[in-house]
């Protein structure tokens, strides 16, 4: 192939080739969590990929890896991170999208 050739990745092998990375470095495969956090009154809907992880990162629950990647399902509709502005204007602002993270827990 060359340099001005185009190839196309569709999100569904972006999301494999992710996962796979971080997954064959020692990172467990978490799946999605719920877009309506279910024990977390600060939030009306998952609104980054950490939020699943927050009793985690604040030691009130431990989990059986140190390592964790995931492809989690996220909703903006206000608050710090709003991107309901941007929505229209620019191709990088959606309200809902998929957040691909790769978090370490005191590793």
């Amino acid at each position: 192939m060359n340099a001005t050739a185009k190839s196309t990745v569709s999100a569904h092998e972006i999301r494999r080739r992710f996962l796979r990375f971080f997954e064959q470095r020692g990172h467990a495969v978490v799946a999605s969590s719920s877009l309506v956090p279910a024990h977390d009154p600060t939030l009306l809907f998952t609104n980054a990929g950490m939020v699943q992880f927050k009793d985690v990162f604040t030691g009130r629950e431990q989990r059986p890896y140190t390592r964790a990647v995931s492809v989690q399902r996220c909703l903006r509709a206000g608050g710090k991170h709003n991107d309901l502005d941007g929505i229209g204007r620019s191709p990088r602002h959606l309200s809902s999208f998929e957040m691909l993270g790769n978090f370490s827990f005191g590793d």
